[in-house]
């Protein structure tokens, strides 16, 4: 399989890397090869998986992988995790691919003592707080597609035209070079990937939440989170009983 660091190195040093063209040559030599990689994807919430499924799911076999303890309340974490599961059936449904669905363990007090420790608790929305964020998903994520023979690991995050594509694209090449897993570039908000992922929500009606997530960065904008605790749970709720009836 191809590795990201092979395709870099034809590239001029000196310009901007263009993420979405490294990943484009790395699907075209798969497809020259007649290889179908296996892809381990990590996804923060159903909105970001929808056009990046679209783009991928035809020339690999791609599992998402929900790994996203930074997500508050425990409530709106699996109201995130319920949409997303669903999304992906209904994907499968409608497309006739084969996406698979993980989630790794839910253990907020581990997000919320790397951010104390750090003294990032102050950081802005897409400061030091959201790299080291970044950085611990996807580490997680690369060292679960190396226990589970993944060929790559990767993350639907450069969906979002909040996220740093570049910055996130770093880390995940420097991650790669500490397990035996290659990392799958991206910047999945190119060729009009964002507006994509806006009308697929439309189409499948995903929920599409208001904050990243994160506890610190909620309290900064200001999010009701007595209210969305409320929604979340009453959703959740829903689903259960939705589950216990059949």
């Amino acid at each position: 399989m191809i590795n990201v660091l092979e395709v870099l190195a034809t590239m001029n040093p000196n310009q901007k890397v263009n993420y979405d063209r490294v990943l484009q040559k790395m699907m075209q030599k798969w497809q020259d090869e007649k290889r179908r990689p296996t892809i381990l994807l990590h996804s923060c919430c159903a909105p970001c998986s929808t056009y990046t499924l679209e783009y991928l799911a035809d020339i690999a076999d791609i599992t998402i992988y929900f790994a996203n303890s930074n997500i508050h309340p425990r409530a709106e974490y699996e109201r995130r995790k319920i949409v997303q599961e669903e999304f992906i059936t209904a994907f499968n449904q409608k497309t006739g691919n084969q996406v698979r669905f993980l989630a790794a363990p839910y253990e907020p007090n581990v997000f919320i003592q790397m951010v104390k420790e750090k003294e990032l608790t102050q950081e802005p929305e897409g400061g030091k707080r959201c790299t080291a964020c970044f950085q611990m998903r996807l580490d997680i994520v690369a060292k679960k597609a190396a226990e589970e023979g993944y060929d790559y690991f990767g993350s639907a995050l450069t969906l979002s035209p909040k996220k740093n594509s570049q910055l996130i694209n770093q880390i995940g090449i420097d991650i790669q070079e500490f397990f035996d897993t290659s990392y799958l570039p991206s910047d999945f908000k190119k060729n009009n990937g964002y507006k994509r992922s806006v009308e697929m929500c439309k189409e499948y009606d995903i929920y599409r939440q208001c904050y990243c997530g994160c506890l610190f960065a909620a309290q900064q904008q200001g999010v009701d989170l007595k209210e969305i605790q409320k929604e979340a749970s009453a959703f959740v709720k829903r689903h259960q009983t939705k589950e216990k009836e059949g």
